[in-house]
């Protein structure tokens, strides 16, 4: 399957720290894309900017409401990891509470997908919970996520669900195993839609569902 209209890149692949995709877009942020920081990496001063944003994410103690403010520090640590080139350095330049699990842990977040750093930024996801999702790898981040929206997932579930998949279940098990079933959804489809699925169903003889999951994969494949 291609990654759809947007292009994202795979789920594993390092966010681009120069320019505040998430954090810039009026339509995600409001106001707060204004006050949208860039931090370059290759740029010394900009380094030394991460480093001041880290120390001071580090050692404050922001909302938990407070989304876009958390993704401005994870995008200050991957940046400072980048520019100085470790975790250990990162959390040394940072100082103050700044420590290496801190820095890497807030690093991740920001090398998650832009699908799911948006709904981070918008509140649908918990940045806690977000922490844990950057702690899997590949598809498993997506499959996390998205449990998260449809299930209403607490940040506890996410940690535990996580340490199953970090003791070697398989993510659709360790989901499984907390109640989650991938790939259940509610639809709401308008009145006409509506009526040419039930039609289309009935006449091949099928579950909607696969109505909709044949179209899908014709359009979205």
């Amino acid at each position: 399957m291609t990654n759809g209209p947007g292009e994202e890149p795979p789920a594993d692949r390092k966010s681009p720290v120069g320019k505040p995709v998430i954090r810039g877009d009026a339509a995600i942020t409001g106001s707060h894309a204004r006050e949208a920081k860039a931090f370059d990496p290759d740029d010394p001063e900009s380094v030394a900017e991460a480093a001041r944003t880290a120390r001071a994410f580090a050692g404050g103690s922001p909302g938990s409401e407070d989304n876009v403010y958390m993704l401005r520090g994870a995008a200050a640590c991957a940046a400072l990891v980048r520019g100085v080139g470790s975790y250990k350095e990162a959390a040394e330049r940072a100082g103050g509470e700044t420590t290496v699990s801190f820095i890497r842990k807030w690093a991740r977040v920001h090398d998650l997908p832009r699908s799911i750093r948006r709904h981070v930024a918008v509140g649908h996801i918990a940045p806690t919970a977000a922490k844990h999702i950057a702690r899997v790898d590949g598809d498993a981040r997506y499959q996390l996520a998205w449990a998260v929206l449809d299930n209403s997932l607490t940040v506890r579930e996410v940690r535990a669900i996580v340490s199953d998949i970090s003791d070697g279940a398989p993510p659709e098990r360790a989901l499984r195993n907390h109640g989650v079933t991938l790939g259940e959804v509610t639809l709401s489809l308008p009145p006409n839609l509506y009526r040419e699925l039930r039609r289309e169903a009935a006449l091949a003889d099928e579950e909607p569902e696969h109505v909709i999951a044949r179209a899908l994969e014709k359009e979205l494949g």
